[in-house]
């Protein structure tokens, strides 16, 4: 059996890809016509980019009225992934309002917001964990709203024993800088689940995931 070669798009591809996201970002919700006249290519082909797009959860597509009047029209707009696909100024602006709340009133301040952040998401998380259910089933419910929020998870059993692991930290620049927000995981973790959580490794120092032992 003869292995059959694939060969990465080429770059022009990847450029083409680029543009329409970024005619998307700039202009707003846009046609399948509209895009193809701004990148001076045929309809067909911006539909084929824009259909690869599509599938990978970069754009979606919907109707609207422009103007909110006249005929309907089928438009390709970002969805959170794609808006993510951009740069963002979140973690420098998070950064610098904690360190504005530790200068003004100390760095417990820090973990008390970070706490009452806590507390606010496991209300909303509370009810998709109940104390009744299993605990792999509420460490693989964790795990799938982490990987939702960009960390990448994943869980296994040893031993009568889960451990949960993070590939990613979407939140690194910040705890670099301020372990209090780590800290506060392990403590949201430990609360969801009901059950002791500790944590062995930590992507914001240096290591490549963040463990948690559970239980």
């Amino acid at each position: 059996m003869t292995a059959t070669l694939t060969l990465p798009p080429p770059a022009s591809t990847e450029r083409t890809k680029t543009r329409l996201l970024e005619l998307v970002k700039r202009h707003g919700p846009q046609t399948a016509q509209d895009l193809a006249a701004r990148l001076e290519v045929s309809i067909p082909a911006a539909r084929r980019h824009l259909c690869d797009l599509q599938d990978q959860g970069l754009l979606e597509s919907r109707t609207e009225r422009p103007g909110g009047r006249g005929r309907p029209q089928h438009v390709f707009a970002l969805t959170d992934r794609g808006e993510a696909a951009f740069p963002k100024t979140y973690s420098s602006l998070c950064v610098d309002v904690l360190r504005h709340i530790e200068a003004l009133y100390g760095a417990g301040a820090v973990l008390e917001v970070l706490g009452a952040r806590n507390t606010e998401i496991a209300g909303r998380l509370r009810p998709e964990l109940p104390a009744a259910a299993p605990l792999g089933e509420r460490v693989q419910t964790l795990v799938a709203h982490l990987t939702e929020h960009g960390f990448d998870a994943a869980a296994y059993e040893v031993n009568g024993q889960w451990h949960l692991i993070q590939h990613n930290c979407p939140n690194l620049t910040v705890a670099r800088q301020y372990a209090q927000l780590c800290a506060a995981e392990s403590t949201l973790y430990a609360e969801l689940l009901g059950v002791p959580v500790a944590r062995d490794t930590r992507i914001a120092c240096g290591q490549g995931t963040c463990h948690y032992r559970i239980g």
